[in-house]
């Protein structure tokens, strides 16, 4: 191998987000028909509405956390939720009141616990994220419970067997950071990181 290579391996960050992108066509293009795409200002699922395009999984920019948490979102997805804009589902921007908050928290728990496992196979910090850094008042609130329930049920996940599309991911995220053994919950709880909002 040239010098030139070498350098350039070197001076490339572990936690590059093409990299997940490359796993994820290489797991689901062909099979599924779906690219994962950075660059997006809001993350968004856009089904084909083209004969031979594929569905389109866009995350924020170039942050890694959120290729990773989008990509729990459509592993979770059943085949009729991903024939849908954004899988059918509503979403309220940052500024959420208590009660719009609530109803958020209550459907971030298993992508946020699924994402953690993510994380675990690339060796990634997860951060349990409320995203709602423009509540009003200043007032950060309580998301103790909201933080509990993603931690149990990363621990269920980490102790049972993964649905099928994330299993396959996992795998191949390990494959690709270097990362093996099984997902444990010992790994969930080591792992185990205050909140953060990205």
């Amino acid at each position: 191998m040239s010098p030139t290579i070498q350098r350039s391996r070197a001076h490339t960050p572990v936690f590059c987000v093409s990299r997940v992108e490359r796993v994820f066509a290489q797991c689901f293009l062909q099979a599924e028909n779906t690219l994962l795409c950075g660059g997006a200002d809001e993350p968004l699922y856009a089904p084909s509405t083209q004969p031979g395009e594929p569905h389109r999984l866009w995350f924020r920019e170039d942050y890694f956390a959120s290729a990773l948490h989008e990509t729990a979102h459509w592993c979770i997805a059943g085949a009729a939720r991903r024939q849908q804009l954004d899988f059918g589902y509503w979403y309220a921007p940052e500024g959420r009141d208590p009660a719009a908050q609530a109803a958020f928290e209550s459907v971030e728990v298993r992508p946020q616990a699924l994402e953690w496992c993510f994380s675990i196979a690339c060796g990634y910090p997860f951060r349990i994220s409320t995203d709602n850094l423009a509540a009003g008042g200043g007032e950060t609130g309580d998301h103790s419970a909201f933080e509990s329930a993603v931690r149990r049920e990363a621990l269920r996940l980490a102790g049972a067997t993964l649905p099928r599309r994330a299993a396959v991911f996992f795998r191949a995220l390990q494959a690709e950071f270097d990362k093996c053994g099984a997902l444990t919950p010992a790994l969930v709880r080591a792992t185990a990181a205050p909140s953060a909002d990205r």
